[in-house]
């Protein structure tokens, strides 16, 4: 009965608070997502904008040379995303779908450096922050980059070099995707 409860307090807080969808390969956004009505940079320039990132989940131990178990998701979060509709077309569809594929990029890093870094539960507790930090930074400023260099979309050589760059990053990476 209480897991019935907590389940169906999952679906309704969900409801409440906006779905998140999770990054997967063959699912790419379509303007249906961007459900939040306001735009949050007040920037008439700017198109639309794409709330994404990654959550992570721990199962750890007191116990440091007990295993750990690291879970991480790149998601979309829709009512938190927005769209100038006078301004939206396809072209304006692709450059956010490849911030959420940014995103996606920098969890295949995350989840590799974990791989590569964290064995147990005191692994877990000296190394997890700093990589945690530095990838978050990176990820930051790689989307700041993305979007300057770009113009948000407006200057298409650099969307298309972009375009390409992050296709070759996931291809690298694509052992960190998750299963």
């Amino acid at each position: 009965m209480i897991k019935l409860f907590l389940l169906s307090l999952f679906f309704s807080v969900n409801v409440v608070f906006g779905q998140k969808i999770i990054w997967k390969e063959d699912q790419k956004l379509t303007w249906d997502n961007f459900k939040s009505p306001v735009n949050s940079r007040n920037r008439p320039d700017v198109a639309a904008y794409t709330s994404c990132g990654w959550e992570y989940s721990v199962v750890k131990s007191t116990n440091p040379k007990a295993p750990v178990t690291i879970v991480i998701k790149t998601v979309f979060t829709e009512n938190k995303s927005w769209k100038d509709v006078s301004q939206i077309n396809d072209y304006v569809l692709l450059h956010e779908q490849k911030h959420f594929d940014i995103a996606e990029l920098f969890v295949r890093k995350m989840r590799k450096a974990v791989a590569e870094n964290i064995r147990n539960s005191g692994d877990y507790n000296r190394v997890f922050n700093g990589i945690y930090n530095k990838i978050s930074s990176e990820y930051k400023n790689f989307q700041t980059a993305y979007d300057k260099e770009t113009a948000h979309g407006l200057n298409k050589e650099k969307q298309a070099e972009y375009n390409a760059v992050i296709a070759k990053e996931l291809e690298y990476l694509k052992s960190y995707k998750a299963s």
